[in-house]
């Protein structure tokens, strides 16, 4: 019995190990473009979670000096940045561009003489 299931448990990997290895269709623009959204708004979102609990650290700041005061502690506050909001969310595809304009055919001073040469390339090295 334990010889079954060893073997069935080698069949199984092997099987998943087969499927593991094909290969996926490529990316649609379309699917880029809303991968770039989200990541842009989970980024943004994430920006606002930290201004949240950067002001609910100042509120506890706030009520932690409030009551040492209170009970006649001298406390001084350490200066802490503001915090900062992010403000409303705003995404802009980012546009790709030509490959013309990208630079990567070739460099951009004019040529001054040919690429190659009638020289072997071992007289050329010393």
């Amino acid at each position: 019995m334990r010889f079954q299931i060893t073997l069935l448990a080698i069949a199984l990997s092997a099987l998943s190990a087969s499927t593991a290895n094909a290969k996926l269709p490529p990316v649609s623009d379309e699917t880029k473009a809303k991968a770039d959204e989200a990541a842009a708004k989970t980024a943004w979102s994430d920006k606002v979670a930290n201004y949240k609990l950067c002001q609910s650290m100042d509120r506890v700041a706030a009520t932690y000096l409030d009551r040492a005061r209170a009970a006649g502690h001298s406390v001084q506050p350490v200066a802490t940045p503001p915090c900062t909001d992010p403000g409303p969310f705003s995404y802009t595809p980012a546009e790709p561009k030509p490959i013309e304009a990208s630079g990567a055919h070739s460099p951009p001073q004019t040529a001054s003489t040919p690429p190659s040469t009638t020289q072997p390339a071992a007289g050329t090295k010393p």
